[in-house]
């Protein structure tokens, strides 16, 4: 059992970034769920219509404000956030009693970070993400299995659906696909929220203005804080 739970911090920080990144440390460090690292990441298409999604947020950049997540870029969200590069993200930890609440504009992230990162996953992993054209239609679920035995094949890998003693790195070159990488969501409003009890909770948001400033870049005005009801 946790503890009940703290208001938000009286007077509020200046600027929230730092305690966000803060419950995602604690949610990470405690476990206090299977993935205590995961998102619902919203876009919007062409015809103006949401759509939602869970994600694994892999770090949340304090200063200068950004959440870091990764997809295929030509997945229904990649493209949505190509032609419409703005989004939110929501996390919930329920047994922290805790939401959080990040929303603004959205870059790619730098090509070496990509690459570094694709590296640093597990061969399996990797291997899957070559193999799979994500949203796009297949067959059957045998027909994508089948793909990715003709990848492993093509690569040398042992084979992906083995269920070996150990996941042993097999030492081979398994390149990043160039339709998959990063994103940085820079933080224009930030929303934090501790369960109260009655229902009576405490909310906080902070906004700020953004202006680009150049390879990805932005230039960031001082945030702006208020409390809100619940």
């Amino acid at each position: 059992m946790h503890p009940p739970p703290q208001t938000l911090p009286d007077p509020l920080p200046s600027d929230p970034m730092p305690l966000a990144s803060t419950w995602l440390r604690q949610a990470w460090d405690e476990q206090v769920q299977r993935n205590p690292n995961s998102m619902v990441l919203a876009t919007v298409g062409a015809d103006g219509r949401p759509s939602a999604r869970v994600m694994l947020c892999k770090d949340i950049v304090a200063e200068p404000g950004y959440v870091v997540f990764y997809t295929n870029y030509e997945s229904r969200k990649g493209r949505e956030l190509r032609e419409r590069p703005w989004a939110a993200v929501t996390f919930h930890w329920d047994s922290l009693r805790r939401q959080l609440r990040i929303d603004g504009p959205v870059v790619t992230s730098p090509a070496s970070e990509s690459d570094d990162y694709f590296a640093s996953r597990p061969w399996r992993s990797r291997l899957a993400a070559i193999t799979s054209q994500q949203s796009a239609p297949v067959g059957s679920r045998h027909a994508l299995l089948e793909r990715l035995r003709d990848m492993a094949a093509h690569f040398g890998t042992p084979d992906p659906l083995a269920a070996p003693e150990d996941d042993e790195e097999p030492g081979l070159h398994l390149p990043r696909p160039p339709g998959w990488g990063g994103f940085r969501l820079w933080a224009a409003a930030v929303e934090l929220w501790v369960e109260g009890e009655h229902r009576l909770h405490d909310r906080a948001r902070w906004a700020r203005e953004l202006t680009p400033s150049g390879s990805g870049h932005f230039h960031a005005q001082p945030w702006h804080c208020q409390r809100l009801q619940p």
